[in-house]
């Protein structure tokens, strides 16, 4: 299963990273790798909890683009 991220550094130094498609799927690491490991983890962790809960399983369908201004 794959999963678009958002990775961008915090203001504390930490770099925060959030995943769009499930609401209030968020986490933070020192360094961006750490962040990225932490991300895996609350995902996996979130959609246990929705399987075990019955809900269903948001479809990952954000889009992303970068624009020049």
């Amino acid at each position: 299963m794959e999963r678009r991220v958002i990775l961008q550094p915090g203001e504390d130094g930490y770099w925060v990273i959030e995943c769009p498609s499930l609401p209030g799927c968020i986490s933070q690491g020192r360094t961006r790798e750490e962040a990225i490991v932490n991300i895996k983890e609350a995902i996996s962790l979130y959609i246990e909890s929705l399987m075990a809960h019955g809900d269903s399983i948001p479809e990952d369908h954000i889009e992303s683009l970068l624009v020049a201004i």
